[in-house]
């Protein structure tokens, strides 16, 4: 099982408020913030790519870690808000890091790719020892291209994060997952062909409260833990009544759910490794208390990983 050395994130500049948005929007902001729990969030500027995002969220994770690019073996990029079919941003991004001919892979998940990018790299660390597993997602340029639902809009916003995965050096051990897929409401979260960004809310919500507390519960339960033993969960940070439900249906506070939705909005597959990024500098992991990731996303694909610290 691999080792995590680092989380690590990069925001754009820009902030907006929700009283911006509403005005946008023609709704009221108190709405927003009761809606989602969100209060601003940040837009990558007009020329900033998810490849730029990527990149500025990569360095700053091998520079928390303290490794050159060098050193990494494999890239893995998971994005939902790409629009380019092909070459996917892995490659670009690898190029930009200066990884000449590194194997670079992408995972077109949105919400729930850095988790599975995480699954992923945890099984590849014994063949490629460094792994490096970034999310980046604007989804500003979805949820805003015309047009616009209110719904959705208010929801997302811009911005990358990063995992250093090792084969033999980090703070935790991941030591297991549980991993899901059902594309039987695949349709209630999807990229329209013309770009815009359709969302079904009643289904995610629906089907995400009820599958969100199974899988923990199934990832703890097969390790013989509790939900009330578990110090912190860290989870996509997609809604903040979600992660409220969630937390009420497993028994435990929601304070142990680390939340920075209000200020940074959903940012889809890239919302755990920015949340994780800043729990870890607050305190982050200790020895021999676990923590539980979590997320669930489009496809509908969700999931749940145990990491206990070194």
């Amino acid at each position: 099982m691999a080792l995590i050395e680092a989380f690590a994130s990069y925001l754009p500049e820009q902030v907006v408020t929700n009283a911006e948005l509403a005005a946008r929007l023609g709704c009221d902001p108190a709405w927003i913030a009761r809606a989602a729990g969100i209060e601003q969030r940040r837009y990558a500027a007009v020329g900033e790519s998810v490849v730029d995002l990527a990149v500025a969220a990569a360095q700053a994770c091998l520079s928390r870690a303290g490794r050159p690019p060098s050193d990494v073996r494999l890239l893995i990029l998971a994005t939902g808000s790409e629009l380019s079919r092909f070459p996917g941003p892995a490659s670009l991004v690898a190029h930009r890091l200066g990884l000449e001919q590194t194997p670079a892979l992408d995972v077109p998940v949105a919400s729930a790719g850095s988790l599975i990018g995480m699954i992923l790299g945890n099984a590849l660390t014994a063949t490629y020892g460094v792994v490096l597993v970034v999310a980046a997602e604007k989804m500003s340029t979805l949820a805003l291209r015309e047009p616009i639902d209110p719904n959705v809009a208010i929801l997302f916003g811009d911005g990358a994060g990063a995992c250093l995965l090792s084969a033999d050096h980090g703070t935790a051990r991941i030591t297991d997952h549980v991993l899901h897929s059902d594309g039987a409401f695949a349709g209630a979260l999807a990229v329209r062909p013309d770009g815009s960004l359709f969302m079904d809310g009643r289904s995610v919500v629906l089907q995400a409260s009820r599958k969100l507390p199974r899988v923990i519960a199934e990832l703890l339960e097969r390790n013989g833990l509790k939900a009330s033993e578990m110090p912190v969960f860290l989870m996509h940070q997609a809604n903040q009544n979600l992660m409220d439900a969630t937390a009420r249906a497993l028994g435990v506070p929601p304070s142990r759910f680390f939340s920075n939705i209000r200020v940074y909005g959903n940012t889809s597959s890239a919302s755990l490794f920015i949340a994780a990024g800043e729990w870890q500098q607050s305190g982050g992991f200790e020895r021999g208390r676990p923590v539980v990731l979590a997320a669930f996303g489009a496809g509908f694909h969700w999931g749940a990983m145990l990491a206990v610290g070194v």
